[in-house]
């Protein structure tokens, strides 16, 4: 098992958005080459992305990121686009994505991780806790979680 950061692997690149389009495919295919496009040069520990590894197969996702398309734009970073392939939910593996993404946060000296989602229980067992609603662009609204780094 292995986390590959874009950012630190620049040649996974192509092979990270492809994952990452396919796994959202209801996203627009252009904001994930263009958003990893441009954090692999970035003077800032702001956008990361991540991929989960087994066997030499791609199973999961993750990005830490300063917005998640949500009105709360005072809180910031985000764990956002976490995905695990549903052949392999069930074994904690998000939970690795998770940890990497909350110490890479707290490296960058943040102290607080947020994500926005429309799950209630499962991020509240890994120590997540229910803040309040955001608000999304398109109309939604989701679920708003923070954890203390």
């Amino acid at each position: 098992m292995k986390i590959i950061s874009v950012r630190e692997n620049p040649e996974y690149k192509n092979q990270i958005i492809a994952y990452l389009q396919r796994s959202w495919s209801r996203v627009l295919p252009q904001l994930y080459s263009d958003c990893i496009d441009h954090c692999i040069d970035s003077p800032n520990p702001l956008p990361q992305w991540y991929i989960l590894e087994k066997d030499g197969k791609f199973i999961g996702c993750a990005g830490l990121i300063t917005n998640d398309f949500i009105s709360r734009m005072d809180l910031y970073p985000w764990l956002a686009a976490l995905f695990i392939d549903e052949e392999y939910r069930g074994n904690c593996y998000a939970q690795l994505l998770i940890e990497k993404i909350k110490s890479d946060a707290q490296k960058a000296s943040f102290n607080k991780l947020y994500l926005s989602t429309d799950h209630i229980g499962f991020y509240e067992k890994y120590g997540w806790t229910y803040i309040g609603n955001g608000y999304h662009p398109w109309g939604d609204q989701s679920r708003i979680y923070e954890i203390l780094l």
